[in-house]
């Protein structure tokens, strides 16, 4: 849970619980992964259960009073440490002992519930993940038709292969769509995705870290062109967060922002 997140495109992050099971290539170098192994929780992969984060909603209603008090929408990342459209898996606490009478479902379900009862007005909620094709399966049967003002659903796309297969299962999303183009592993073309307008945000970055593939900058200009083709705003977000990032670069937009915003 962060107050003020480090990632450049949220102000909080939340997480329901943490664990995850690897999907694609760009999941190689899972930060998240890392993270958990160093914090002593074996809740990787398909057999594994996830840990539970208790203070999730607590925190949830302080990032909706800090939101309201300051009389603005603030971004939310869900979640940094899990994928809020995963299967159900089931669940331990922070001791590492099996909690018996709940799973990750019934606590998305919690989750979902809160924000179809407008607990949190302030809140807009990033909802990203590399399972697009499990999103109707989870939300809320009234989200089908009437998705919430303050929910994106995003994906994660790092070449063209997953950009062709995740961002069609997007589409069949209805509401506010974005995706995060991170780690980005190869050139990509969404221009078609994007003249359909059916992407509200483009996010775009290279992998840090100390296994860290390369990232070419013929890539990151190329999906600046496609954005500025179809009005649609671009995030630039780093290339391995120690090479300084061009100029001509310097692009962090979001979606209520018109093209030509400057880094912020």
């Amino acid at each position: 849970m962060a107050q003020n997140s480090k990632i450049e495109w949220t102000h909080h992050t939340a997480n329901l619980w943490h664990g995850c099971t690897k999907v694609h290539e760009g999941c190689d170098n899972c930060y998240a992964e890392t993270l958990a192994k160093r914090w002593g929780n074996d809740v990787w992969g398909n057999d594994k259960p996830r840990k539970i984060i208790n203070s999730v909603f607590n925190e949830l209603d302080k990032f909706q009073k800090i939101a309201k008090e300051a009389n603005e929408m603030q971004r939310v990342f869900v979640g940094s440490m899990m994928d809020i459209f995963e299967k159900p898996m089931p669940l331990i606490d922070s001791k590492g002992i099996e909690v018996t009478n709940l799973n990750t479902g019934e606590i998305r379900d919690t989750f979902f519930k809160r924000i179809s009862e407008n607990r949190y007005p302030n809140l807009m909620f990033l909802l990203l993940t590399k399972r697009p094709s499990n999103i109707n399966k989870y939300i809320p049967e009234s989200w089908k038709q009437t998705p919430p003002e303050n929910v994106m659903f995003g994906t994660s796309p790092v070449n063209q292969q997953t950009s062709e297969k995740l961002i069609t299962q997007l589409l069949e999303v209805k509401g506010k769509r974005f995706l995060s183009v991170e780690p980005q592993l190869d050139s990509i073309n969404i221009q078609g995705f994007l003249f359909n307008g059916g992407i509200d945000w483009v996010i775009q970055g290279g992998e840090s870290g100390h296994h860290k593939r390369p990232f070419n900058l013929d890539w990151a200009y190329y999906l600046k062109q496609q954005c500025e083709a179809t009005n649609t705003p671009y995030f630039f977000k780093q290339i391995d967060k120690i090479k300084e990032i061009p100029t001509d670069l310097q692009v962090r937009m979001f979606p209520t922002e018109q093209v030509g915003s400057a880094f912020l």
